[in-house]
Parts: C-alpha cells; structure tokens; sequence
C-alpha cells in the first residue's frame, strides 16, 4: 500500500535543486518532465511543503504539475488510512463513513462536510414531504419522487462501468450511480428520518430493504425505486441463472457492502487497465477478507 511510499528515507534538496527541478517540471517534452516529476516524488512527501510556493505560479504548466504531485501524496496518505480502517472493523462500522474514506482515496481535497450536509438536506427536506403514520408504500413513494425525480438521481445505464458509480461525493455530483451507490443514497438518507431501510446483496444486483412488521419491501434504486416483493426477486434470481437462497435477501453487513463496492472497482480497473488503481483495490479486498 501507499504506508511505504511514505516512509522514504529524507533527502534534502537545496533551493537552487529545487528551483532547477521546478523550472524542468514546466518542460513540455514528457522524456523531461516525467523523470522529473518522479524525482521529486522519489525524495517523499516533504516535498509538499515547497511545492505549495508554485501553486500559485505565473506557468500554468508549473502550477498543474504541483498540485498533481501534492495530491499524489494526499491520495498515498488517504490510501493508508482507508486501508487501515478496513484492517481494523468488524462486521458493522459507520458505512457512510467508510464511503467517504474511500472517496478521499481518489478525491483527496473533498469536503466531507458538505457532502454530509446534503444527505441532511435531503433528510430535512423528506421530513416536510412524509407522512409518517402513513403505509410504508406511502413512505417509499414520497422518498422515491424526491430522489428520483426533484433530485433527479438515475442508475447510470450509458456508462455502467464508469469508476465514478462508485465514489459517492461523484455520484452526488452527478446525480448517476450503479444499483450499490444509489442504494447507499437512499439508505444513508433512510436512516437519517429514522427508517428501517438495509442494504441487499443479490447476487448480480443491488436492493434497499424496508422492513415493516407485516412485510419486506425491496427497493431498486437502479431503477427508480421500483418497489418488488420477495416473489419478484426470486424471479430475478431465476432469471438470472441463480439459485434462491433465504441468505440472499437478509441485510448485508457494513463490511460486506464495502468488499463488494471494492470488488466492483476492481473489476472496472481491471477492464481498462489501470494497474496501479487495480493493485490498490486489491488490497482493500485483502484486508476486508481477513
């Protein structure tokens, strides 16, 4: 992971290395800038400190190349952390949380606050919209108009396999996700008014559970919030060429929600080549596994 990148032995650049190593930085020619850039990462994150003179620099090219090599290091120090927390939960930990720590692994300057804050709104708002003494199918449809229509979220069908479906701050942003990120919106938003809403993970898709003491209501938040019954889903799953199993429908744990968002991610990087991001996912996977 990222925790040895960190730990480089210190070399000290003097400030006319520095400045010289800057001003090559700027060159257009990648057989300069490349080798140069991986000098100045070569000496460790220290290198943060000066480079935050240039972010600011009259040469486009210098302040790009700063920030890229910064946020380098902030993805490499987000990466430990996020793989340390999956190293040291459990079953059950704080989901939205782990979400966001694993937003941070690529969006390293995220506020995470605001993020949260417009869950809040959500929740906020739907409190206004809901009646709550009301059938939960009353419940289900105020909650999917809000998300699905004045929110205007949808299951990214045009590019299924974007890296973004998974990164919820990205999925915020662009109001598209995958059955497992648009499910982790309306359960992050479900519990927040109180509801008994659960992730569900069928092989092969993704549902929202909300449980009443007379029945079970599966939610397809790739789809709108269409609402199926137990019959639906193991029609699905026939379907689909699996064999039902009760397992299939209960709630997913934390840490299972998380592995399988990971697994997902790698597979993406995996099919589009992306070595390094695909060698980082699999570390996660190993240390979820444990």
């Amino acid at each position: 992971m990222g925790e040895s990148n960190l730990r480089k032995t210190k070399i000290d650049l003097s400030q006319e290395e520095r400045k010289a190593l800057v001003c090559l930085l700027a060159d257009e020619d990648p057989e300069i800038y490349l080798p140069v850039r991986e000098k100045i990462i070569s000496v460790g994150p220290d290198v943060c400190g000066w480079l935050e003179n240039y972010v600011l620099d009259d040469n486009p090219l210098i302040r790009r190349r700063s920030l890229n090599i910064i946020s380098h290091f902030k993805c490499l120090r987000a990466d430990t952390k996020f793989h340390a927390f999956c190293l040291n939960h459990g079953e059950d930990f704080d989901l939205e949380e782990a979400c966001w720590l694993l937003a941070h692994t690529v969006d390293p300057d995220i506020n995470t606050q605001a993020y949260r804050a417009v869950l809040d709104d959500y929740a906020h708002d739907l409190m206004q919209k809901i009646d709550f003494g009301s059938e939960p199918e009353g419940i289900m449809a105020a909650i999917n108009r809000y998300l699905f229509q004045t929110q205007r979220y949808q299951g990214n069908e045009d590019n299924y396999y974007s890296a973004d479906n998974s990164y919820l701050n990205r999925v915020i942003d662009q109001r598209t996700g995958n059955p497992i990120s648009l499910c982790m919106i309306y359960q992050l938003v479900g519990r927040r008014l109180g509801l008994p809403v659960n992730g569900i993970g069928l092989p092969g898709h993704f549902l929202c559970r909300f449980q009443t003491p007379r029945q079970d209501y599966y939610i397809d938040a790739f789809n709108k919030g269409r609402l199926l019954t137990k019959t639906d889903c193991i029609k699905y799953l026939k379907q689909a060429g699996y064999e039902f199993h009760e397992a299939f429908l209960m709630p997913a744990s934390s840490r299972r929600i998380l592995l399988r968002m990971c697994s997902n991610l790698h597979q993406i990087y995996q099919r589009d080549n992306q070595a390094a991001d695909a060698t980082r996912l699999h570390g996660y996977i190993v240390a979820l596994s444990k």
